[in-house]
């Protein structure tokens, strides 16, 4: 009994995703469509920070400490 059911087996040559694996793929790729488009939706809103050459960035770099003066 053992034999003749390993024998109706395929083997793993022969063996395709099927239609489960298209529609769980095509998903993937629609739900990857939405996010790009949402992302570039996100970065449009981004408005880039205007930069001045006068210096005064200069003065009070990132972190919030003045240039010159180490904590």
């Amino acid at each position: 009994m053992t034999f003749d059911l390993a024998a109706s087996v395929p083997a793993s040559s022969m063996v395709t995703p099927g239609i489960l694996g298209f529609l769980v793929f095509a998903a993937l790729a629609v739900a990857l469509v939405f996010l790009l488009k949402s992302m570039n939706k996100q970065f449009r809103k981004i408005t880039p920070e205007a930069t001045t050459d006068s210096g005064e960035g200069a003065e009070n770099p990132v972190g919030g400490q003045e240039a010159g003066h180490p904590v």
